[in-house]
């Protein structure tokens, strides 16, 4: 019986060390998951405020190489960096379009003045790419800083729940960041990106054909298909830009009044999980992402002039977006060239006047 005596003494040490870890982690159980998220979150958060300084750095490298100014850039970068635009009040809800659209168009003018101050000897185009270079920094900056924030008031409080709701969208947040930490370099190079594939479908629609201003940073040519007048409205390129489209179908619906039989408008997409980056879906209704009022002002011209709208959308994940163009986006605009043709012969006759936009970030994208 002896020799059974020290094993039975480990079994009661190891059986009140297990009683003692158990009555530990039941009361201290929500503060040490809290603890564990909350170095998760700092270490993701360690990796976006490098992304957020590459941001800056390749910001003020480029309007040193491009604009040449005849001073440091770096406090007009951190000032701009800091940018915020508060939407109007929508309590009563008749005009905010308009409101909306006015503070959008002050906001657009002062980044231009901002830009054109920063980099004086630069190209009209190149102004474009180092605004949306710029953007993208700002947007990597506000990130940075709104992760920043519940992550300090959660490690303040330590209040699960605060720090819960972070840890958990952080994978999506986390995606989108690294986007706009790959969209520096498109910008930076002029390169097309995911938001490109509206503008790539109508170039390859004109094909060289003459193009014309017809809005803001819009352009606009004319093309014989099947019989058929088709005007292709895209934004200006190669410079980094979306232009005014919702004036641009304004401005041709009113040219053309009585003549368009359809529009159709060609945009990117987010796609659902499962489906593949390049998959092409046909729909009705106006393809346009963004605040709202481009869309707004293509659908009211498009209802005043009784014109059914047909769309054409190239699905893309988050990470694709404002990320260089992707071998398979690019493929997809030639079926997406398809799925625009076969709408026109489905929906129009000979004779017919037609009228397309291609939506999206024109960067590196000629006419």
């Amino acid at each position: 019986m002896s020799l059974l005596q020290p094993d039975n003494e480990i079994g009661m040490i190891l059986q009140t060390l297990f009683s003692f870890a158990f009555i530990v982690y039941l009361f201290y159980a929500q503060r040490i998951q809290a603890m564990t998220m909350l170095r998760q979150i700092e270490m993701t958060l360690r990796k976006i405020k490098g992304l957020r300084d590459e941001g800056k750095t390749t910001a003020i490298e480029t309007i040193n190489e491009i604009g040449k100014p005849e001073r440091d850039p770096t406090p007009m970068v951190e000032r701009f960096m800091e940018h915020f635009m508060l939407e109007p009040v929508s309590m009563d809800p008749a005009g905010v379009v308009g409101k909306l659209g006015s503070i959008l168009n002050v906001r657009e003018f002062t980044f231009e003045k901002e830009v054109e101050v920063m980099a004086p000897n630069a190209e009209p185009s190149e102004r474009n790419n180092i605004e949306n270079l710029l953007e993208a920094s700002l947007a990597l900056n506000i990130f940075y800083k709104v992760i920043r924030h519940y992550y300090l008031l959660g490690k303040k409080t330590m209040n699960i729940y605060i720090i819960m709701q972070i840890h958990m969208i952080l994978p999506l947040i986390l995606q989108q960041i690294e986007a706009y930490s790959s969209a520096l370099t498109a910008f930076r190079e002029g390169m097309p990106i995911g938001d490109s594939v509206g503008p790539i479908v109508a170039a390859k629609l004109l094909n060289g054909a003459e193009t014309r201003e017809v809005a803001k940073e819009m352009v606009a040519g004319e093309i014989e298909y099947e019989g058929r007048r088709v005007i292709i409205a895209k934004a200006k390129g190669p410079g980094g830009s979306v232009g005014k489209p919702g004036d641009a179908v304004t401005n041709l619906l009113n040219e053309n009044k009585g003549k368009v039989s359809m529009l159709i408008t060609v945009d990117a997409a987010g796609k659902l999980e499962g489906e593949q980056v390049g998959d092409i879906a046909e729909g009705v209704g106006a393809a346009i992402g963004g605040p709202g009022v481009e869309k707004y002002k293509i659908e009211q011209a498009a209802m005043e002039h009784e014109i059914p709208m047909y769309a054409v959308a190239i699905k893309q994940g988050m990470e694709h977006v404002v990320a260089p163009l992707v071998e398979p986006l690019f493929e997809a605009t030639d079926k997406a060239v398809s799925s625009v043709k076969g709408l026109i012969l489905d929906y129009s006759k000979e004779g017919d006047t037609i009228l397309v936009a291609g939506i999206g970030n024109t960067v590196g994208v000629a006419q």
